[in-house]
């Protein structure tokens, strides 16, 4: 379950730095790439032709305003890297466990809150929410699984 977490992390970062790309994507995924936000049809497809055009306005005028996403994905990455520790002693390190947990439970307010002031529809902070819960799961096994590993070594030593 570590593992999840470490890939997770790592990938999620990844996926932070080609966010035009990833959205022109998604648009012809959707069959929508030739259209403006005013011209889609659906929730989905306006939200998602919204963002690109404000990701390609920005990075037209304001490249360097991508910088934040560069670090957004370092941060994931360095998160990663830490949890190396619960893989090598997981009972010495379960506290890591605990900080993403934390970290998972924190992600619902702040989508939720932060979402709301920047305008993000109420749905798309569902889906960011979605990243807490899901990534509270292999942690919360890692956890339980460390825990019961913690017993059986005191177990054995008695």
């Amino acid at each position: 379950m570590t593992w999840v977490v470490i890939v997770g992390l790592v990938f999620s970062g990844v996926t932070a730095i080609p966010l035009e790309t990833e959205l022109n994507v998604l648009a012809r995924m959707l069959g929508v790439e030739q259209l403006t936000p005013d011209q889609a049809s659906s929730g989905l497809s306006h939200w998602i032709l919204k963002v690109r055009q404000g990701l390609q306005e920005t990075n037209a005028r304001h490249p360097f305003m991508a910088y934040g996403t560069d670090w957004l994905a370092f941060g994931h990455i360095v998160i990663a890297i830490s949890f190396i520790g619960a893989l090598r002693d997981p009972v010495r390190n379960q506290w890591l466990f605990q900080f993403g947990l934390i970290a998972c439970l924190l992600v619902i307010p702040l989508a939720l809150i932060f979402g709301g002031l920047r305008g993000i529809p109420f749905y798309w902070r569902l889906i960011d929410c979605s990243f807490g819960v899901f990534g509270a799961i292999p942690l919360w096994l890692a956890q339980r699984w460390t825990k019961e590993l913690e017993q059986a070594r005191k177990a054995k030593a008695c």
